[in-house]
């Protein structure tokens, strides 16, 4: 005997349901949002990561490289150690940076130079794993999985925004593996590699290559 229409709908919708169920259920391992993001980065200090940075110009042939390490000796310190082409330690503390070159030194405060207390505010609250405060500093979205995800900061503050347009970080499960930063002007993107992307690039001359590590699986 012929099973009503109605009938028929009423099976299939609950088939339906269970198979959007069971979907959902199977993608729910790997689905992200930035609080899993920052719970995987939060790092106690004392800590380091070696760092390779790139800078591209239109004045230069192939990107600027700097190599060197980042060090977070206590909550509220961040040092960038240059080790390559140069030598310089850069520590910013109290909402003061004090900037080491050889024998010469200065120090300034971090409301002259918004992207320095920028640095330290991510860096700052990433490691803590302290949202709230990464928040109040930048508007934040993620995307992606948890083999491949990213975390994009769009500053709020306007001085900061003047000067950085966003600041998208590239990490695979636990590890951050670079973080570019596009300038509010112009189109040259900084590309800073951490980590085992900072150890791949050791060797590796050609700029896209470089680039590339930033992002890869």
């Amino acid at each position: 005997m012929p099973v009503p229409r109605n009938r028929s709908r009423r099976t299939l919708l609950p088939l339906a349901m269970l198979a959007a169920t069971t979907f959902a259920s199977a993608a729910t391992p790997d689905a992200i949002d930035s609080g899993w993001i920052l719970a995987q980065l939060a790092r106690p200090a004392p800590m380091s990561t070696a760092f390779v940075e790139l800078r591209d110009s239109p004045l230069l042939k192939a990107p600027l490289r700097i190599g060197g390490e980042y060090r977070r000796p206590d909550e509220a310190t961040l040092v960038r150690e240059v080790q390559s082409p140069y030598a310089e330690t850069t520590t910013i503390r109290n909402g003061q940076a004090t900037i080491v070159r050889g024998t010469r030194s200065r120090s300034f405060s971090l409301a002259r130079v918004p992207e320095l207390a920028g640095l330290q505010a991510s860096f700052g609250a990433m490691l803590a794993g302290d949202r709230a405060t990464l928040e109040r500093h930048y508007r934040i979205e993620a995307a992606g999985t948890r083999a491949h995800w990213t975390l994009t900061l769009v500053p709020r503050d306007a001085a900061l925004a003047a000067k950085v347009r966003d600041i998208v970080l590239h990490g695979r499960g636990a590890e951050l593996r670079c973080f570019e930063t596009e300038p509010a002007r112009g189109s040259e993107v900084q590309r800073t590699l951490l980590a085992s992307a900072a150890r791949a690039a050791d060797g590796v001359a050609d700029g896209k290559a470089l680039a590339a590590l930033c992002t890869a699986d």
